[in-house]
């Protein structure tokens, strides 16, 4: 299906949101793997089905922007898994030990494998995307979020000097400059020469409630419509444990403990409130608890009486408590947590595979089929 022709197209409109997380990544995999299997067999489709026919808008940033980006070029979710599973290693890198006072990670073979997947002559307004394709990054150079879309009728697509026209690896690479993991990306825009990091230090780490506004607020030229009806978006993360450092003793927060946990910290931060902003203005179908006061918010009230869309969360709370939840006694908090747990792949997909086991099922998207 082109660009255009999804457009024009009636019916429901179907949105997925994938947070950021670095090579945790791998449990948003898994997830998607049981959405795809699960969908498959609902429409009666054979494995030629991928969820670029599914979706009609896919959202990430960081980690998710990676994911995305192969999903709405028309991947299987077991090729992208392999592709996780191969550049794993690649994708962190450790840098030379002059450069680890800015960086943790070179980012030349990551971007060169992400040239291989993507293509290096591929733009973000390439006709090999399926689906609607949004990435977020933040603008160090003018200190503001930069949610990219592939829309052609957006402002900033419609003119002689497009985004459409950015190579599309580079926008991802940039998605994934996490500060203190990764050097920073470059991309020339128009005469100005702009520094671009991770879009997870935005508010825009979990992207799905800027991705439902992106699809209907006017000055983004789409204004699709709203209602339970209407609109599923289903949002999916990368894992998230509160009490993470339960632990923590005052004298270790140095400069150098700050330097590596404030980009967890802003990412969990933002994560938790695109989601909380969600399920008060879509209808939960299902969430984890988002805390003690208001539960996990489904079917209960909000400020709007009629719900704008449908909603589905899925995501893990790798805390030990949460990780027995879900029969992962073996697996170790401190295995999962960090955004760089190359070493634990296995752990990571067990955990995927039990929160699709246990939260995924068909009925979420009965009425979207």
């Amino acid at each position: 299906m082109s660009i255009q022709h999804l457009l024009n197209k009636t019916g429901p409109r179907k949105l997925l949101a994938l947070d950021g997380g670095g090579y945790r990544g791998i449990i948003t995999i898994e997830i998607l793997a049981k959405i795809e299997r699960l969908l498959q067999e609902a429409q009666g489709r054979d494995d030629q089905f991928v969820l670029a026919d599914y979706f009609d808008y896919i959202a990430g940033t960081s980690t998710g922007a990676i994911i995305a980006t192969c999903l709405s070029l028309g991947m299987r979710v077991d090729t992208i898994r392999d592709f996780y599973q191969e550049s794993g290693r690649v994708m962190f890198d450790k840098a030379g030990l002059l450069q680890r006072f800015r960086f943790k990670y070179e980012d030349e073979k990551l971007a060169g494998k992400l040239q291989d997947v993507i293509g290096k002559d591929t733009t973000l307004g390439s006709d090999k995307l399926k689906t609607l394709l949004m990435l977020v990054m933040r603008n160090a150079t003018t200190d503001s979020p930069w949610p990219v879309s592939n829309n052609p009728a957006a402002k900033y697509n419609d003119r002689s000097d497009s985004n459409l026209n950015f190579p599309l690896w580079q926008l991802v690479r940039a998605s994934t400059a996490a500060p203190t993991y990764f050097p920073p990306e470059s991309i020339k825009v128009g005469p100005n020469n702009f520094i671009f990091v991770d879009g997870g230090v935005t508010m825009y780490n979990n992207p799905a409630f800027q991705l439902f506004l992106m699809a209907t607020v006017e000055p983004y030229k789409l204004a699709w419509p709203t209602g339970e009806k209407d609109m599923l978006l289903v949002s999916v993360g990368t894992g998230a444990s509160a009490s993470a450092n339960a632990d923590l003793a005052p004298g270790e927060m140095n400069l150098l403990y700050n330097a590596s946990s404030i980009p967890s910290a802003l990412m969990y931060a933002a994560s938790n409130e695109q989601d909380f902003l969600c399920r008060t203005f879509g209808r939960c179908l299902h969430g984890n608890h988002l805390d003690r006061e208001v539960g996990d918010m489904c079917d209960v009230k909000g400020p709007v009486n009629r719900k704008l869309f449908t909603y589905v969360r899925y995501n893990a709370d790798l805390s030990r408590r949460g990780l027995d939840e879900l029969g992962l006694f073996q697996v170790k908090p401190e295995q999962v947590q960090q955004m760089d747990s190359v070493n634990y792949k296995a752990e990571l997909q067990s955990v995927g595979r039990a929160v699709a086991d246990r939260k995924v099922v068909k009925e979420h998207f009965a009425q979207f089929v």
